[in-house]
């Protein structure tokens, strides 16, 4: 019978639950078992050590393991809260939003091109001048809706676009 009231050896320590002297020595250096302590007290210590290292509390790399969980939970938490943004509709891969601009440029360009001609129908009293700079205009705003892409969507307004366009017509 072990006498669980007596200070044990680390050999005969190791021994019983089943690791080396060595590894009962580093337990005592750390200050996990302590030196001269009756056999109970170790066993309590070292089970107890055990389930922080297990729940990832204890050790020396219990606060990479706590980070790395907590880093984990963030990322999984991100992962099921885009899957839900793309169930309900709120969010698309950005190759699919570059296809909607482009396909919506596109036709606003295919409508932005009819008006010099319903404007000479229309309005015969227009001189061809007065429809070159409406041809102008056009095309600037339908070259505009050709370029853009969805890094734009953040870039701010460009006036310049409208001065310059303005000093095109005007003839300067």
């Amino acid at each position: 019978m072990i006498d669980l009231d007596a200070p044990s050896t680390q050999i005969s320590f190791g021994e019983l639950v089943g690791i080396s002297q060595p590894a009962v020595s580093n337990l005592l250096y750390r200050e996990v078992l302590r030196e001269g302590a009756p056999l109970r007290e170790w066993l309590l210590a070292y089970t107890d050590h055990l389930r922080e290292m297990a729940a990832g509390r204890g050790g020396e790399g219990s606060l990479v393991l706590a980070t790395e969980r907590a880093r984990l939970a963030r990322e999984q938490a991100d992962k099921v809260a885009m899957q839900n943004a793309v169930t309900r509709g709120e969010l698309a891969p950005a190759h699919l939003l570059e296809e909607v601009l482009a396909k919506a440029g596109a036709r606003a360009g295919r409508i932005l091109e009819t008006i010099p001609g319903l404007l000479r129908r229309r309005l015969p009293g227009l001189t061809s001048d007065d429809i070159a700079a409406v041809t102008l205009v056009v095309v600037k705003a339908r070259n505009i809706a050709a370029k853009m892409r969805l890094a734009d969507v953040d870039a701010d307004d460009d006036t310049s676009d409208t001065v310059d366009l303005a000093a095109e017509v005007a003839g300067e």
